[in-house]
This record gives C-alpha cells, structure tokens and sequence, in this order.
C-alpha cells in the first residue's frame, strides 16, 4: 500500500476536491510531486490559494484514512487510480474524476461501455426490456454499466451476464458495504464477471448524498446511457443530464403514456434522446457491432416487446375480454372498469381466474398486467 500513501494523503487533504485534485496532476503529475512541492508552486495552481498550500504542506494523514487503506489491503481489493492503465479510459476526461477507485473484480479494458439506469420499482415490461436489451449488448462485447439498485439496475446486470459479457457495478457506499442488503450472490457474481467499484472508502455507509455523486460515474466510463422506466423526477433523468454534460449519447426505452413510470423516459425522446427498442438501436447508432449475434439473441431482438396476447384455450368469454385489455404495464382497476363496460365484480372475478392460471398479475394499488407465461 506504500505506493498509494501519496494518493490518499492528498485526497485527505481538507479542501481539496476531485476537480483540484486533477489540476494539480496535471502540473505535478504525481501526488509524491504535489506533496514535495514548495507554497510558490502549489499556488500557480488555479483554484490553490496560500491558505491550502499550507495546508497541503503541513498536513497530516489522519488515522482513519489508514485504516482505510489498511481495510482494503485485508479484504482483497484493488485500488486503482488515475495513472494507472486499468483506469477507466473514458472517466479521466470528465471534469472531476475520482482520484482513485476501489475494485472488486477486474475492470473490463476498452470503451466499449453502455450504462443503464431505471427505476427500482419497475413494471414487468421494463425489466424484460432492460434484460432482452443487455443481454445482446453484452453478446455483442458491450460491458454494461449500472449501479446494482433493485429493478432495472439487476435485471441490466442480469442480462449481460446472461450474455455471457462482462458487467460494471458502481456502488453508492464502499465495498465493504452490500447494498442493497440481499444482494450478495449478485455481488460476487458482478465481481466474477466484471467488477464492483467505488469511490468511497470501503466501510462507508449508503447515504442518500452518496448516489448522485456515483452517478457521474456510471456515465462518465460509458459511450452512452440507457434509460428504462422513469418518472418525472427520477434519479436516472440525473444520470442522463450528466450523460448530456459529458458528451455522451442518451437512449430511452418507450413507455406507455398511461404509465407515470415512463413519463420521464418519454420526455427524454421528445428532448432528442435516442430511441431503443432493442441494443440493435444502441449498437447501430454508436457504430458499436463487432460480430454477428448468437441466433438467440438475433430473434430477441426482432420479436416487439410488447406482443399482443394470443387467445388462450379454455378461458371464459369474459375472461378473454379482460386478457386482451391487459398489458405489460400495470393497468388500475377502475380504468379497467371504465375501458371494458363490466361490473367491478364481474371484472374482479375475472382478473382472479386469470391470476390463477398465470395470465394476470396483481401488483399493490389494484394494478393489473399480464402474467409471465404472456410476455
């Protein structure tokens, strides 16, 4: 860990952030020359006043900040930092990158990176899109980028895994910290197919503060960013307006205009962000096809994601009318009602049936969508 003492120590220093961090790389080159060099020098530096060139020089590196290192060396993770070639290619030109980051795993090497963001609580429709869509990214050699949140950030995960691709998962909390909690097998999993990394010193804890800030990350290492499933004031619709800042492509998936959960999503096609159906769109746009995909994966991508329901054998006819006015997305009750012209216990009677035999689904609030064995 010696060779890292600099990193750290500089990092420790109070005021001095990632965007002041990397101007004095530029001119020292190493935080050993930071360290070393005199108050006149530090202070040619934009943004390095004679207040922080002192405290730069009389510095001490705080205990805590050892056991960090400490920590990291005895759990087997990797620190990598800016000069070092494992480094996120496309990370080193956003405008503050972390100095260094933790890794569990190996970073897949290139700039063949895609990020994925989406809503947590997401509809059946978003996570079979999300695990189709990364799937055959990741069979074409594309490394999906996401956060490793519940919902559309496993499934994304999930899918290029599935792929047989290499997956990145960036953490909000150190990776001394599993979050969310339950999420254990697909840690390691992320780490034996890819890697998990942070910024944050391993024991630190998921705070709410902690996510935004990620979040430059998952974009800054990826050409592009995906969106599924997104409301109005998403976390993801952050991800993507710091996608917009670096310079990087923004994709959505099209949402029902019913759906709040798409709203956000929707808006992002309407302000100019790509449209995906399929990682046939993302691939195309971003000149990113390396082979002829696996003939699964070539069906997946024909095949809509929305397909209507054929009849099913042995259904009532009122049965048969309520499945045909379900979707993926989950419909309310009383739309239902006001749609089809039944009475609500006729309705409610007929949704039952359907739930046993696997063509509905109930989500909480009285939302109804077609069941697995449809989509």
């Amino acid at each position: 860990m010696d060779q890292y003492y600099p990193w750290f120590f500089l990092k420790s220093v109070p005021g001095i952030g990632n965007l002041l961090f990397r101007r004095l790389l530029e001119r020292f080159s190493h935080p050993e020359e930071v360290i070393k060099a005199s108050q006149a020098k530090l202070t040619a530096v934009q943004g390095i006043s004679p207040r922080l060139a002192r405290a730069i020089l009389n510095h001490k590196m705080p205990g805590h900040v050892l056991d960090d290192m400490k920590a990291a060396r005895q759990s087997g993770f990797k620190i990598v930092t800016f000069a070092d070639e494992e480094y996120p290619s496309l990370l080193r030109h956003i405008p503050d990158p972390p100095p260094l980051l933790y890794v569990y795993g190996e970073l897949p090497e290139g700039e063949r990176n895609v990020a994925v963001v989406g809503s947590r609580s997401a509809t059946y429709y978003g996570l079979d899109a999300t695990f189709k869509i990364c799937r055959d990214l990741a069979d074409q050699g594309v490394v999906v980028v996401s956060g490793m949140a519940r919902g559309i950030d496993t499934r994304a995960h999930q899918g290029a895994m599935e792929g047989g691709g290499k997956t990145v998962a960036v953490l909000g909390c150190g990776l001394g910290k599993v979050y969310p909690r339950g999420s254990e097998e697909l840690y390691q999993k992320i780490a034996q197919n890819g890697a998990v990394i942070s910024e944050f010193p391993v024991g630190s804890e998921p705070e709410a503060r902690h996510f935004p800030i990620r979040n430059r990350i998952i974009s800054g290492m990826c050409k592009a960013v995906l969106v599924v499933e997104a409301a109005q004031k998403s976390g993801s619709l952050i991800t993507a307006n710091l996608a917009a800042e670096q310079g990087r492509e923004v994709f959505a998936v099209p949402g029902s205009v019913e759906s709040h959960k798409s709203a956000g999503t929707n808006r992002l096609i309407k302000q100019g962000a790509g449209l995906a159906e399929s990682a046939q769109d993302i691939l195309e746009a971003l000149a990113l096809s390396s082979h002829e995909p696996a003939a699964r994966s070539a069906t997946a991508m024909e095949e809509p994601l929305n397909p209507a329901p054929a009849p099913a054998m042995g259904l009532a006819e009122d049965e048969q009318t309520v499945l045909e006015a379900l979707g993926p997305y989950p419909i309310h009750i009383d739309v239902l009602v006001q749609r089809l012209g039944m009475p609500v216990g006729a309705l409610s009677a007929s949704l039952l049936q359907l739930e046993l035999k696997g063509l509905a689904r109930q989500e909480p609030g009285k939302l109804f969508s077609r069941g697995t064995s449809l989509q």
